[in-house]
């Protein structure tokens, strides 16, 4: 296990400050609709907001209720009222501070045996405290933020009229994605035993890979809503059945109960909708090429519809920066994933002997069982 150091504490500090002004921001913008008469889009984005929010608290409590199991009931109620205020995650953040740091900001002067075991419990209390929010965040990331930017693009696109507010979500939807999926890898780096660092280029490579993408993909899903709502809902939902599927068949042991199982796969099914997802640490490469193959075929098939069925449209600026910014960044994101994923990837700097899974790997995944989640929760 790695070591928590300042800057993963100052990081920490920034991922807090960006989550309460995201919060604010959802809010100004579903007030501004609301002043403006637009009530339904209100609605969405207050509905996206509040769904994430209580997923990703049945999830946290769930959490502290596991490693608190046996521990005094009193606090694990307070947890629980914390939680049903939707605060729970702030609990999270506060544990994370405090044990980050002492470790952090600790002295490097010599110590006797008992404190340095004594520093190595309080590390790995700050990497898993670090690790639960990230997997929270990943949650909140798919089940809020890029519907978000999906709605406030569809928006853009259908009216044509911008305002301020408007950016405003874009930009700090996009700023989640990104905190996100590169605070994922490096706690996944962290958290995991027989893990080398991961490397600054490689971080950007991962990022660049997904964010593009995703974008690619979210464009394309507005494309083809600018053509029938109808057709996009039923999109979607097949989408997610397929992957709810999927991880049906890949026999997920995530959570302890049945029930809080079969919700990790609901979720696991929305997050297939617009990213790939690897869920039980094996090799992936088929997976990973039919999921973006499928991508491809849409976004193309859907440009193909505009062109032949749609002339007129294609007459305007803007379907013309839009379709370009959907292919250059869904052809961009697949060289990033193949780079990647030829020359990047951290498991080129494991030992072979310690990889279980060569995409995104759980190594000694039977020494973890007892210290942590990653071990059941991977996505490459």
């Amino acid at each position: 296990m790695m070591k928590f150091t300042k800057q993963d504490f100052f990081v920490l500090v920034g991922g807090m400050i960006i989550y309460v002004v995201d919060i604010g921001v959802d809010f100004w913008v579903a007030s501004r609709y609301f002043c403006q008469g637009q009530y339904s889009w209100s609605i969405l984005i207050l509905c996206f907001r509040g769904l994430s929010s209580i997923i990703t608290q049945i999830f946290s409590y769930e959490w502290f209720k596991n490693d608190w199991e046996g521990t005094d009931t009193g606090k694990l109620k307070l947890v629980l009222l914390v939680h049903l205020f939707h605060c729970g995650i702030f609990i999270r953040y506060w544990f994370a501070l405090k044990y980050g740091c002492q470790v952090a900001f600790k002295q490097t002067s010599s110590r006797s045996a008992s404190e340095a075991d004594l520093s190595n419990f309080i590390q790995k209390q700050a990497v898993d405290a670090v690790t639960d929010i990230t997997m929270l965040r990943v949650f909140k990331t798919f089940l809020e933020t890029t519907p978000q930017l999906f709605l406030q693009i569809y928006i853009l696109m259908e009216h044509g009229k911008t305002h301020f507010f408007q950016y405003a979500a874009i930009i700090m939807s996009f700023c989640g994605i990104s905190l996100s999926m590169v605070d994922y890898q490096i706690s996944l780096r962290k958290s995991l035993p027989d893990k080398d660092e991961f490397r600054v280029l490689s971080k950007f490579m991962y990022l660049f890979y997904k964010l593009l993408t995703i974008t690619s993909w979210i464009l394309s899903i507005s494309l083809i809503t600018l053509l029938s709502v109808r057709i996009s809902v039923i999109l979607m939902i097949f989408l997610w059945i397929c992957g709810f599927t999927w991880t049906l068949k890949q026999h997920t042991t995530f959570c302890k109960s049945k029930k809080m199982e079969y919700l990790y796969r609901t979720v696991v099914g929305i997050i297939l909708i617009f990213s790939f997802f690897n869920i039980k640490g094996r090799r992936t490469k088929v997976c990973i090429s039919i999921y973006y193959a499928t991508h491809t075929v849409v976004t193309l098939g859907v440009l193909f519809v505009y062109i032949f069925w749609k002339p007129f449209i294609i007459k305007e600026m803007c379907f013309k920066i839009v379709s370009i910014l959907t292919i250059s960044s869904l052809v961009l994101g697949i060289i990033f994933l193949v780079v990647y994923y030829s020359h990047l990837h951290p498991t080129t700097y494991c030992r072979p002997q310690a990889c279980l899974d060569e995409v995104d790997g759980v190594a000694g995944q039977r020494e973890r069982v007892k210290t942590g989640r990653f071990q059941n929760f991977l996505m490459q």
